[in-house]
């Protein structure tokens, strides 16, 4: 028989990148009194992660909870960005309700489509909270009615459609229920949840049934599951089964029990259904595994995320300079596997796949963006290895057998003088113009193209509206192939002709070749790419160059006047300056582009084969 605990209320925080989620739980926090009044917390407290702080966005799904009049709200924080939907689609099941944010001036993005989606097909129920209304340009009411509109768009229920508005600013911890009259806590913001999200529905007397949805690891206690009790009562102590989706089974037991209050896990000896819960004990815990009594014979349904899109492919380091910028041991093909294989027993949305020799693998994701955080993980835990240019993922039509490639919806926001320009631009990508609209000489633009003509599409687009575009993308689906597309770069590679370590005489007198990447100093080795060309192929450089040793003595300056500041390529940079025959050398301490082949000569016998071949099929 069930029964409603009316205790408890779980929650997930749903929007897109950069409306405020992170901020809101923040002020959340506070008010509920998790800290002291003078204790200085400061911002973004669940971005706990370094490269969260860096670039400023939630990557990884975050549990916590705050207890408000009595009643403790569970509260999921999820990424917002559209590479890390993996993360919002398995925590979902979690929660009995969501709270949207929307942005007043922004009103719904393309993520907020994405997750607002998944919501209302698992049946939450949605509070729409209208966040930062402070904005000058502000516009909630407007927001709040093409909010209305895509809620009926992706086919809410009367139910959904009738759902409650909250006002905020976030920042400043303020909450109201119309947008001029804010109170200065949020407490009409806790009321609303306790008042709209229905309390969970559970069987104490059913045996104990969860399913993991994230995992953690601690140093102490080894692997840690997190998930919502379903029904039943879990002990510490108690034998379990874990049941894999495939139908394994493995009898364990509950060694550890963990329910999180504040910003804290709190260990207890009981947790009834309906609450979020951490527990250790099984030597092997994998997401989608279904944790319960020895009783239970069938595995609960598993967690199905979209399929990737995109894929890289990683291998052992084959450069002159493996191993130099790493600990031993951390750029072998075992521990590279190893690594990789184990990525994908937390991040759900990614695959890996053995590839084509042993020391390669194949690893597809999201996005860009997705297999870079990957990729920046790995570097700053000391791993030493080589990526290949993003490719994306065919699908074949099984009734027609035509290919199909991934295509996305693309919404940009830009200046009214430089709209030509990004029209310009996507058409050149086979993109398709949906919608376009102008307000407060800032035009909108929404485009349907290809993932293949985007790869590499976001430093240009940068570069076209000097910093001030903004874009974003969101999975459409697969169409038919789109055609032939330039999106490859305009420019060829200054590549390095021989070893050694790089001069500043040398450079001054090849910079008008072309921009350099590195600096006077650098170690370099032959076929290592060392800047961008100014013409669309490749030239081979001798940066190492020394000027020939004289009586005459030259000012210190000779050498280095003129010479211009190199550009500083982060990852993503790299990533996408990439061309077919280039590898990126990823160690602790370097990003290197470098060719497939070394060897000037051996290219060049290559180049001229080819060219032979198209000739003869001609």
């Amino acid at each position: 028989m069930k029964q409603v605990r009316e205790d408890i209320r779980n929650i997930a925080i749903i929007a897109h990148v950069d409306h405020g989620k992170t901020t809101l739980v923040d002020g959340m926090l506070k008010q509920s009194k998790v800290f002291r009044d003078s204790q200085n917390v400061g911002e973004r407290i669940l971005d706990s992660n370094a490269l969260e702080r860096e670039r400023g966005i939630t990557i990884l799904a975050k549990n916590t909870a705050v207890t408000w009049g009595g009643i403790k709200i569970n509260i999921v924080d999820t990424p917002g960005h559209a590479d890390f939907g993996g993360e919002v689609e398995r925590v979902l099941n979690m929660v009995d309700g969501a709270l949207l944010l929307i942005d007043a001036v922004e009103g719904p993005m393309p993520q907020t489509r994405f997750v607002l989606r998944k919501a209302l097909a698992l049946g939450l129920r949605v509070i729409v909270v209208v966040n930062k209304v402070d904005r000058t340009f502000a516009r909630p009411t407007e927001a709040l009615n093409e909010t209305f509109d895509l809620f009926i768009e992706l086919g809410a229920n009367d139910e959904q459609a009738d759902f409650p508005v909250v006002y905020a600013v976030g920042l400043e911890g303020k909450a109201g229920f119309e947008h001029d009259k804010l109170e200065n806590d949020l407490r009409p913001l806790f009321d609303t949840i306790l008042k709209q999200v229905p309390p969970p529905k559970v069987d104490v007397d059913a045996p104990p049934m969860l399913l993991v949805t994230t995992l953690e690891y601690d140093n102490y206690k080894g692997q840690i599951g997190i998930g919502r009790l379903l029904s039943g009562v879990l002990r510490k102590g108690m034998p379990i089964v874990r049941l894999t989706p495939q139908g394994e089974r493995e009898n364990s037991r509950i060694e550890y029990l963990f329910t999180f209050h504040n910003l804290a896990k709190q260990e207890i000896d009981e947790v009834r259904a309906g609450d979020i819960l951490a527990f250790g004990g099984p030597e092997v815990i994998r997401i989608s595994d279904t944790i319960a009594d020895p009783s239970v014979s069938e595995p609960l349904p598993p967690i199905s995320v979209e399929e990737p899109t995109v894929r890289m492919t990683f291998g052992v380091n084959t450069s002159p300079f493996t191993g130099k910028e790493s600990k031993p041991g951390m750029s072998t093909s075992r521990k590279l596997r190893e690594r990789l294989y184990n990525e994908t027993r937390s991040n759900v949305a990614l695959r890996v796949a053995d590839g084509d020799s042993p020391d390669k693998f194949v690893v597809s994701g999201r996005g860009e963006l997705h297999l870079g955080i990957l990729i920046e993980t790995m570097r700053r835990e000391g791993y030493e290895f080589e990526v290949g240019k993003p490719e994306v993922i065919y699908k074949t039509d099984p009734e027609t057998g035509e290919s199909l490639e991934p295509v996305e919806e693309v919404h940009i926001e830009v200046a009214d003088n430089l709209t030509g320009t990004v029209i310009e631009m996507l058409g050149s990508r086979r993109g398709t113009m949906l919608d376009m609209s102008s307000e407060n000489g800032t035009t909108y633009l929404k485009f349907l193209a290809p993932t293949r003509g985007l790869l590499g599409f976001r430093p240009h687009f940068l570069r076209a509206t000097s910093g001030m575009g903004q874009i974003h993308t969101l999975q459409h689906g697969y169409e038919p192939l789109f055609g032939a597309i330039q999106s490859g770069r305009q420019f060829g590679s200054l590549v390095a002709m021989e070893q050694g370590t790089a001069t500043a005489y040398a450079m001054v007198n090849l910079q008008q070749r072309g921009s350099f990447f590195i600096a006077p100093g650098t170690d370099v080795y032959e076929g290592m790419v060392v800047g961008e060309h100014i013409r669309p192929d490749d030239l081979g450089l001798n940066v190492v160059k020394e000027k020939h040793l004289t009586n005459f003595r030259a000012k210190p300056t000779e050498t280095t006047s003129g010479l211009s500041t190199p550009r500083d390529m982060s990852l993503d940079d790299c990533i996408e300056f990439l061309a077919e025959d280039e590898l990126l050398e990823v160690t602790p301490l370097s990003l290197r582009i470098r060719k497939r082949i070394l060897g000037e000569e051996e290219r060049l016998r290559l180049r001229k084969r080819r060219e032979r071949m198209l000739e003869e099929s001609s």
